[in-house]
């Protein structure tokens, strides 16, 4: 009789909807809570790639003239996309790197120096023997050579940006807390001059 009076007493306990609302908002709002976060961080990261990608382009362009073998003006061209860089994560790290090429071809073949791969561990190492072909001294994996090059040399300018995530998404799911940007453009320098000559290759060894 009393499990009986029990049920009675309970059944308009099981038909009252009040409150499903908030149970329902507790089980979804985590959930929406971690989309919403992962969406903002996958667009800032998209609207960082396309300033530095146009930044970039221009700092390039801007790189192929006469005087962009003088030092100071690589810096000053340098420091404008740092500063456009740290406008969108000011504690970010940026990286710039330029490597020369003959031509476009070689810039986007990007091969390294012709050596005898001894080891075959797919580096130039142990007194291994290399073409140095651009006369640099150093057996270069990509072919290329350090710096803006001279006249009518390709250049590969590529910048890289590291920063930390501004979402926490990833303290939840795992994965890394920093996020890497990078862009890069082939331009050929002006014809302000000849073209240099590497001349014949050296036979050198890897250290």
């Amino acid at each position: 009789m009393r499990f009986r009076s029990f049920l009675l007493r309970a059944r308009p306990l099981a038909r009252d909807a009040r409150g499903v609302t908030v149970v329902e908002f507790a089980i979804v709002a985590p959930v929406m809570g971690l989309f919403l976060l992962g969406g903002f961080d996958i667009a800032h990261t998209l609207y960082m790639r396309a300033v530095l990608q146009g930044i970039v382009q221009k700092t390039a362009r801007d790189s192929t003239l006469e005087d962009s073998g003088d030092p100071e003006v690589q810096s000053r061209l340098d420091g404008a996309v740092v500063a456009q860089a740290k406008a969108l994560a000011n504690n970010a790290v940026v990286a710039i790197t330029r490597r020369n090429y003959r031509t476009f071809s070689d810039a986007s073949a990007a091969r390294a120096e012709a050596w005898t791969d001894t080891d075959r561990n797919g580096t130039c190492n142990n007194g291994e023997p290399y073409e140095d072909a651009n006369q640099n001294g150093i057996w270069d994996k990509d072919g290329g050579n350090a710096g803006q090059g001279g006249a009518k040399d390709a250049v590969l300018y590529t910048v890289k940006v590291s920063y930390p995530r501004f979402f926490p998404i990833y303290n939840f799911i795992g994965g890394s807390r920093t996020t890497t940007v990078t862009a890069s453009t082939v331009l050929k320098n002006q014809p302000f001059g000849d073209q240099g000559s590497y001349g014949t290759p050296t036979v050198r060894y890897c250290s």
